[in-house]
């Protein structure tokens, strides 16, 4: 059964991780969007850890979603990899959709990587187009910051300018360069789910400045910058948006699009891994 969790459960959480799974230096977290797998590429995937083993909460499986956290060790050095993300929509809260966020930070990571899998705002957006996200919309009525996780772990108010780090950003647009592949820079629509937007809302959300729309990612990025780790997000625009085109949206086209873009994003990964890391 799901408990309420707290601050100290997951201080509790961090010390029994550290003493089960002996991580030693955690340089950062990489969390995997909707049909999408990370690797490390450098590093060796060790212990594959399920999630409902490490957070007293119940988890729900979802179609695309692997969730567990992977240990990629390289001599005393681990980056956290989360397979597959937890969303307020599948009725989670806020404290618990973050806790693997919060419990890298306990261990020490410094950045985070997120990805998702979005809908393309901009008719002009082929789908498969990676987007380097700049700036987000959070309108999903909640924030992971409320009631007594605002007081813990960092000020309460905490500044959002350059929630997603620029020079992490410059060096995301010139490593996809490097690869072989442009990038697009934009602004990520984070809505509650889980239907897809209506095209009213959709046109709203461009009204808005809104370059992506997705489900996801924003109480992440809010979390880690309350801890003060630096963010990099890398949304994939899987589909057009309701109302760009004719047919109706699916899921399953999302995780398809995840597939094909799957080697480019390893090999973004690859040289971001190498500049951030070491």
């Amino acid at each position: 059964m799901t408990t309420l969790l707290t601050p100290d459960d997951l201080r509790e959480i961090a010390r029994e991780f550290d003493h089960t799974w002996h991580p030693g230096r955690v340089r950062g977290l990489l969390v995997a969007g909707s049909g999408l797998t990370l690797e490390v590429p450098g590093w060796e995937a060790s212990e594959v850890v399920p999630l409902d083993h490490v957070l007293p909460i119940a988890v729900h499986a979802l179609l695309g979603h692997d969730h567990t956290i992977t240990l990629w060790r390289r001599e005393d050095e681990t980056v956290l990899v989360m397979n597959g993300r937890l969303h307020l929509y599948q009725g989670y809260r806020p404290e618990e959709v973050v806790a693997v966020v919060r419990l890298a930070s306990l261990l020490g990571a410094e950045v985070m990587i997120a990805t998702n899998a979005t809908g393309a705002l901009d008719p002009e957006m082929a789908p498969g187009t990676l987007v380097v996200v700049r700036d987000h919309l959070n309108l999903q009525g909640s924030n992971p910051l409320v009631g007594e996780w605002g007081r813990e772990f960092g000020p309460q108010f905490p500044d959002m300018s350059n929630a997603y780090d620029p020079e992490l950003r410059a060096l995301a647009v010139d490593a996809a360069g490097e690869v072989g592949f442009k990038v697009a820079e934009g602004i990520y629509a984070a809505v509650l789910g889980p239907s897809f937007e209506t095209p009213a809302e959709v046109r709203m959300l461009r009204a808005l400045g809104g370059s992506v729309v997705g489900m996801s990612t924003v109480p992440e990025v809010i979390a880690a910058r309350h801890m003060g780790l630096k963010v990099l997000v890398l949304s994939l625009a899987t589909n057009p948006a309701a109302g760009l085109v004719a047919r109706p949206l699916s899921h399953e086209e999302v995780l398809a699009e995840g597939q094909r873009a799957a080697e480019r994003l390893r090999r973004l990964l690859g040289v971001l891994v190498e500049r951030i890391f070491g």
